[in-house]
């Protein structure tokens, strides 16, 4: 059976992945958005079902004043003797609070999961070995206490005791690049082959230079030798043209079949150097060689289309993560900033109630925004609200990057019971454009939000009741993709209710948001 790549579109970068019996899981990347970690099932590496996050109750993990591109970082997912581990970094980014690299356990992947421990290590892109003899092995990526080269890193190995969930014993440094000179020598993750150590690192820094590069020993402290053909996947030598960027970030695990598989991110640019949809995840074939990994055999490249033989056909109603039409309310695609979706608002019956909240998407705080990712290029979505708003407050659908770079349809009214009045607020680079406010016929307070992204035209619309929608306003999206805006995040489309630093004691309903991807011949992206 044949699927297309990425196998997860969208912002699900730095994937891990492990398989236990006819299961494949995998998790993800999910920085300063709530639920964390989100934990994806296969049969057949194609079709990806989501049945829960990793870090999804309040108080597992502090966000207090995590700016964006900040929060949990890189996770690893592995299964030792019944129990599913995943390490991950919490990344505070000078925020107050609680960071750094943690582990939790599950006897199911889809939770619930232990309360995190943490461990008394450094850096980022925590991995874990399960070797043969069920012993783990926990190591990971720091900056280079003295480093040779700007910016260079190290990969450090140390054991971790499963019962007091604590590293013990000594510490190996085992790797802190395999080229000269080689920047975030990042994302290591060793196994076990046939008597053999082998660790897989990404290296160039995860964008254009990504490159994914190997490793072996005959110890699991090493020494480590690199292999003559590092990198072994990239696609840094095609250019800023390619159709896929920025590949690396690579985690192996073998098929019941035997086959070898790879899943790793990249990025799709379109309207130049540009990736709106974010870091996305993308299988890779693997044959071995001379005891080495081949990546892609044949192409050296992320094909466009994966063949899987063993694949038979996705179960119904899984697709390849897609967000397609209705969003309801416990979906898992939903997600808040710094905050689970119920802590954001409230379910009532097919609708979400969000509260009028004082911040905005410019404040590091909890902001009434509840939002799903941009998968595709081309969409329509369409935001169904009902609102009765004291004057100065606003309700929208938003556009998210961060807090410095966010686009938002607001809607409000001047005086109570006054007319609608819409205008579309670009924040770039921390600075806010507006456009000019429209008055909307019509009375009531059903409002209907509306956003046709085309390419690179994101063109928003607005009405009132049945009236005719009318154009708000229209942003490019290269100004609010990480290329522009910097960090590591793709965008998410959502609602948003906020008071602009008043109090309030207003409520927005949300009816409905409908994702509907556009397909045709401009809609390459899935």
């Amino acid at each position: 059976m044949r699927a297309s790549n990425p196998i997860l579109p969208g912002t699900y970068p730095d994937p891990s992945i492990c398989r236990v019996g006819e299961w494949f899981y995998l998790v993800s990347s999910t920085f300063e958005h709530l639920p964390g970690l989100p934990v994806h099932r296969s049969r057949d590496l194609l079709a990806w079902e989501p049945i829960g996050h990793v870090v999804d109750r309040p108080g597992m993990l502090d966000y207090a004043g995590i700016p964006s591109s900040g929060g949990l970082y890189a996770p690893t997912i592995r299964h030792r003797d019944g129990v599913f581990w995943v390490v991950c970094t919490l990344v505070t980014r000078g925020a107050p609070g609680r960071g750094g690299t943690f582990v939790v356990t599950a006897t199911d992947p889809a939770g619930p999961w232990s309360e995190p421990s943490w461990l008394d290590v450094d850096g980022i892109d925590p991995s874990i070995l399960v070797a043969s003899d069920g012993r783990l092995w926990a190591h990971g990526t720091r900056l280079a206490p003295d480093p040779a080269w700007e910016e260079q890193t190290e990969v450090w190995l140390r054991e971790l005791d499963p019962e007091a969930r604590r590293l013990v014993g000594p510490e190996s440094v085992i790797w802190t690049g395999a080229l000269l000179g080689a920047v975030w020598a990042e994302g290591p993750h060793l196994y076990e082959i046939d008597g053999t150590f082998l660790l897989l690192a990404a290296e160039g820094g995860t964008d254009l230079h990504h490159a994914v590069c190997v490793a072996r020993a005959d110890d699991v402290r090493g020494p480590y030798v690199g292999h003559r053909a590092n990198p072994v996947l990239t696609h840094r030598h095609l250019g800023r043209g390619a159709a896929v960027v920025g590949v690396g970030h690579a985690d192996l695990v073998q098929a019941v079949d035997g086959s070898w598989w790879a899943v790793l991110l990249a990025m799709r640019p379109y309207g130049g150097y540009h990736y709106p949809l974010g870091r996305e995840t993308f299988l890779v074939p693997v044959a071995w060689e001379d005891g080495w990994p081949l990546f892609a055999p044949g192409t050296g490249r992320v094909p466009d289309v994966v063949d899987v033989p063993f694949a038979t056909g996705a179960a119904p109603g899984v697709t390849q993560g897609f967000a397609r039409g209705p969003v309801p309310p416990g979906d898992p695609r939903w997600n808040g900033v710094r905050a689970l979706p119920t802590e954001v608002g409230r379910v009532v019956g097919a609708s979400w109630v969000l509260p009028v909240r004082p911040a905005t998407l410019a404040d590091v705080a909890v902001p009434s925004f509840l939002g799903v990712r941009q998968q595709h290029r081309d969409l329509d979505l369409i935001l169904r609200l009902r609102a009765d708003l004291a004057a100065g407050e606003e309700v929208g659908l938003a556009v998210r990057q961060s807090e410095n770079d966010h686009a938002v349809l607001a809607v409000g009214r001047g005086a109570v019971s006054g007319p609608w009045v819409a205008r579309v607020v670009h924040r770039r680079s921390g600075v806010e454009h507006a456009t000019a406010s429209v008055v909307l016929e019509g009375g009531g307070d059903d409002v209907v939000l509306r956003l046709r992204a085309r390419g690179l035209d994101l063109a928003f619309t607005a009405a009132v009741g049945d009236r005719s929608a009318v154009e708000i306003g229209t942003v490019d999206v290269r100004t609010l993709d990480s290329v522009s805006a910097g960090g590591f995040l793709g965008l998410w489309l959502g609602a948003l209710a906020t008071s602009h630093g008043r109090d309030s004691s207003s409520v927005v309903r949300v009816d409905s948001l409908e994702y509907v991807p556009v397909v045709g011949p401009s809609a390459a992206a899935g």
